[in-house]
């Protein structure tokens, strides 16, 4: 899977638990659906896998709003083994991880490369009232919402109302 690809799989898999009408959903609570999106992202879809991926989720969510550690991702990866791979293209590393546990791994070392590659590019969106994650891949850095037709257009009129307000109070 390329970096791009993983980078995807890494930010739905953290925005699978968005606010809807003010109340937090979990995507992945319900079995069945939870067995179509691991399926959708070449998961077996076993309950097993799912216990597994909820758990990275949860922990990658906690690493990137800042409220654990990212030692905190640790037990995610015991017993995982990378093994060199020679090619003429040079070397790659093959992760070899339980297949139970093999979507979780992926999900933390997606985490680790784009930590790696673009530091402070995954982040949390700027309203709070949203718990969704972006990665920022403009020039700029400087992106602040998961989607500026959604939140950004939100808070920006928001402000707007707010200045207006302050305009008339004074």
């Amino acid at each position: 899977m390329a970096d791009r690809e993983q980078q995807d799989v890494l930010l739905e898999l953290l925005n699978t638990t968005p606010v809807v009408n003010g109340v937090v959903q979990d995507q992945l609570a319900d079995p069945e659906a939870a067995r179509s999106w691991q399926r959708a992202h070449g998961g077996s879809g076993s309950a097993e896998e799912r216990r597994h991926l909820l758990k990275a989720r949860d922990g990658l969510q906690d690493v990137v709003r800042g409220s654990r550690p990212a030692t905190s991702l640790a037990p995610l990866l015991k017993d995982v083994i990378s093994r060199p791979r020679l090619s003429s293209a040079g070397v790659s590393w093959e992760v070899d991880a339980p297949a139970e546990r093999r979507m979780a791994v992926e999900a933390v070392m997606a985490w680790s490369a784009l930590q790696e590659a673009m530091p402070g590019r995954l982040r949390v969106c700027a309203n709070p009232e949203c718990r969704l994650f972006l990665i920022d891949r403009s020039k700029t850095n400087k992106a602040r919402w998961c989607s500026m037709a959604v939140c950004g257009n939100r808070m920006k009129a928001r402000r707007h109302y707010q200045r207006t307000r302050d305009a008339i109070a004074e």
